[in-house]
């Protein structure tokens, strides 16, 4: 498909979400379900209750089983009492509890529901939540700090709205807060504000704080599954980046788009930045074009690699949330064939909208080649629940998702999401004058020792006060925010001791419980170094601490047996 072509098919799906919405949020209901309406909601909810269980996976993953059927009992009771709108939130309340990003009811995806939107878009900056958009009557507000919504701050109103939202950890929630928090069902419900039609702001602008009160725009945008299109422009409103004529880093042109807003609804497509020598590959959504394979476009875009100077590859999944991971495997096999497969010069650019099949993607690019992760933690984790199937709601017709399938990659991995080697997070600046943190920091990428070999050559030298001050120095660096510093030095660890360095080893172990004190894995190995040095009494009471913090520890409950003699 065409470019003009695309745009014109998402012009008329819009305007079709956007009629089917309006129809059914012209005259929202907010008064209590009356007892014909109750015993549809309560056939709802019994529905629900019965299907998710047989679809899901391993549904009591996270909750047992008994506080889900106690959380259906409790909504049911309370039916009679509530308007439309808090039944979907409360639905969707219950269905979050499972605890994975592909179990969900989703109001920004299911125009059933049918909510409606406030005339503004925010979203969570590194330095706060702002105004990014806003309808041309509410211009000014554009680019203000929100310090308030209704009757809460941002961060009471931040963990309101995380209750409703089927997640795979934080990031995944900062992606979908910030378009609910400005759904005028969802505050209400959720108890921000007690009138739908009036809801109250307090915002900053240029060092003063003003009290806004919006109403209702109109129904709320859809997003769609696979691709994070929440940053195109809206006809008729204006966007603070249309406030600013800074250049844009990377981009020859230097006007208005910089390169990773360029074209999110293309599925995947390259430049070369001949300047730099550096070539930009965005990879917006897991799966084929009409007129393009993911294989052939892999063919032709290292066919390029390999005719051409490349001094840097950049890959960025910012937007890529998803699609079908077997389309991956193309462009995996490309990068690690290439000449670009080496550390410095393979980049990743990844985000909070980094999920699901983009991921599998990141998983793949961490185990089997030299890239280095640049940006802000994924929206997914390294091992998932996924493949959702719909369960449509035989009265309301709201679809609630569930998954099907778990996808592991190390069942000991428990990370939360892939985390950047280089922190990039955009700030409200940043945004507002087209810069690109993640793109300027490849670009100006200059190699640093890693933090192992720095701690490694003081345990070396015994300079333990050494070692503990480069560590205090590498982490005050904000492009290692994300890195978690706890495994590396773990690592170094044993294979001091592999070294035979058991004075070394211990040093740098006890730098980690300086560190990382609730940790119960650091005693653990601390308790190991002591015990394979022979001083029993000192690995004992390591063990005993880790089996404080982890009673279910079988390391250290093995350990403390064999050093007691039973």
């Amino acid at each position: 498909m065409s470019r003009i072509s695309s745009l014109l098919f998402c012009a008329l799906l819009v305007a079709s979400v956007f009629s089917l919405s309006l129809a059914q949020t012209s005259a929202p209901a907010t008064t209590q379900a009356d007892k014909v309406q109750a015993e549809k909601w309560r056939e709802d909810l019994r529905y629900m209750a019965e299907e998710m269980p047989k679809y899901h996976k391993t549904l009591f993953h996270t909750i047992t089983r008994e506080q889900f059927e106690s959380a259906i009992k409790k909504l049911d009771e309370r039916i009679p009492s509530l308007a439309r709108h808090q039944i979907i939130v409360e639905m969707a309340r219950i269905v979050a509890m499972v605890g994975d990003g592909h179990t969900n009811i989703a109001p920004t995806r299911d125009p059933k529901i049918g909510f409606r939107t406030y005339p503004i878009k925010l979203y969570f900056f590194k330095d706060g939540l702002y105004v990014r958009a806003a309808t041309r009557e509410h211009a000014d507000l554009v680019g203000a700090r929100v310090d308030k919504i209704g009757k809460l701050s941002v961060e009471q109103a931040y963990k309101a709205v995380r209750e409703i939202i089927g997640r795979d950890n934080e990031m995944d929630v900062k992606y979908f807060a910030a378009n609910l928090l400005v759904m005028s069902e969802v505050l209400h419900a959720l108890g921000l504000i007690d009138d739908m039609e009036n809801a109250r702001f307090i915002v900053e602008r240029r060092g003063e704080q003003s009290i806004v009160d919006l109403k209702p725009f109109g129904p709320a945008d859809l997003i769609p599954p696979d691709t994070d299109t929440t940053w195109m422009p809206t006809a008729g409103w204006i966007d603070a980046r249309g406030s600013s004529q800074a250049p844009v880093l990377g981009y020859p042109n230097a006007q208005s788009t910089p390169l990773w807003l360029k074209d999110p609804l293309n599925k995947f497509w390259f430049e070369y930045l001949a300047d730099s020598k550096t070539i930009y590959v965005q990879f917006n959504q897991v799966g084929n074009k009409e007129d393009e394979t993911v294989e052939a476009f892999a063919k032709r875009l290292f066919a390029f690699v390999g005719a051409n100077p490349v001094d840097r590859f950049v890959l960025d999944l910012r937007l890529n949330r998803g699609g079908n991971g077997e389309f991956n495997r193309p462009l995996l096999l490309g990068i690690i064939r290439s000449k670009i497969d080496q550390k410095g010069k393979l980049f990743t650019i990844v985000g909070r909208s980094t999920w699901s099949a983009a991921q599998f993607l990141t998983n793949e690019l961490e185990k089997y080649t030299n890239t280095i992760f640049v940006g802000e933690p994924t929206g997914g984790k390294v091992n998932s629940y996924g493949d959702s199937r719909k369960i449509t709601l035989p009265n309301s017709g709201i679809t609630v998702r569930v998954s099907t399938l778990w996808w592991q990659e190390d069942e000991r991995d428990t990370r939360q999401w892939t985390a950047p080697q280089i922190a990039a997070d955009l700030t409200f600046e940043d945004y507002r004058d087209n810069n690109d943190p993640a793109l300027r920091a490849i670009l100006n990428y200059v190699p640093k020792k890693p933090l192992a070999d720095l701690l490694k050559e003081a345990a070396l030298s015994n300079d333990f006060k050494l070692a503990a001050e480069r560590y205090r120095e590498w982490k005050a660096d904000p492009v290692n925010e994300y890195v978690n510093a706890e495994p590396l030095m773990t690592r170094l660890g044993y294979e001091l001791m592999a070294m035979k360095r058991f004075d070394q080893a211990i040093g740098i172990f006890k730098l980690n419980v300086d560190a990382f004190p609730q940790s119960a894995n650091v005693y653990d190995s601390l308790g190991e170094a002591y015990m394979t040095s022979g001083n029993r009494e000192l690995a004992i009471l390591n063990y005993e601490k880790a089996l404080g913090l982890n009673p279910n520890m079988r390391s250290a409950t093995e350990a403390l047996r064999k050093l007691r003699g039973k």
